[in-house]
């Protein structure tokens, strides 16, 4: 495993949410899931009752999180890219996800559980902490510091 990989998984044990977004009938997608990291793969935890784990099996998905919302002024997005396949989590995984919702969209929460085998992973970060208050940007300003790393 490479040091983007391995940065990658720390910043997505951060975190326990994300989205998995795939194509369904030719259409994009993106759906809510959590997920865990199981031996340098991404297991996600999915609502059965949406459907979107029959379109991502079998198929490459792409996985990402970030912390946007976090209030901090180190961002971060990760994204792993690879092809997911439906799977029955051990009882370790099981007690990893901890507690389940109890309904999507008002209806009994089904759990599917899917893995994604990585091939590629992307790591970027938007750094604001540099900035002094006086040259922190506006929200109109495009000034931003992104780091990529793929």
């Amino acid at each position: 495993m490479s040091t983007d990989e391995i940065r990658a998984i720390e910043m997505l044990g951060r975190v326990s949410y994300g989205r998995v977004a795939t194509s369904m009938r030719a259409m994009p997608f993106v759906a809510p899931a959590r997920h865990i990291v199981a031996d340098g793969r991404v297991l996600l935890l999915m609502h059965q009752g949406l459907g979107y784990h029959r379109a991502c099996n079998g198929s490459v998905v792409a996985y990402g999180a970030d912390n946007f919302n976090s209030g901090s002024e180190h961002l971060w997005s990760v994204q792993f890219t690879g092809t997911a396949e439906i799977v029955e989590p051990t009882e370790e995984e099981l007690a990893a996800f901890g507690p389940e919702p109890e309904q999507v969209d008002g209806e009994p929460f089904a759990p599917v559980y899917m893995r994604i085998e990585p091939q590629f992973v992307t790591v970027h970060a938007l750094d604001y902490a540099s900035e002094t208050p006086a040259t922190r940007p506006t929200p109109d300003s495009v000034r931003r510091h992104l780091h990529h790393v793929a």
